[in-house]
């Protein structure tokens, strides 16, 4: 395996790992609002605040009537679209 390879390789994996966590959190605050986990708590609060920093962009996207369904939608897209451009973008890496 060449040098430029095994660094493309390397940083395809960085990137699909980078890309999966901040699919993960996004998950888990989607869960954690679903399933009415305590706000108070510190480690629910910091996955909350991470979810809404970023899927800051998806958050108020949708309008439905129910707040499940916006908090399901918003942050599920945010999730699928960190996934699909992370993997997308270090399959290209393991190509060059």
């Amino acid at each position: 395996m060449s040098t430029r390879h095994a660094r493309g390789s390397n940083a395809a994996r960085i990137i699909v790992i980078v890309a999966d966590v901040m699919a993960i959190i996004l998950g888990l605050w989607i869960l954690m609002y679903l399933l009415d986990a305590n706000r108070a708590n510190d480690l629910v609060q910091f996955i909350h605040d991470v979810a809404r920093w970023l899927a800051g962009w998806s958050h108020d996207l949708f309008t439905f009537d129910e707040a499940w369904a916006r908090v399901v939608c918003g942050y599920g897209l945010a999730a699928l679209v960190y996934m699909f451009v992370g993997h997308a973008i270090a399959g290209r890496l393991r190509r060059y």
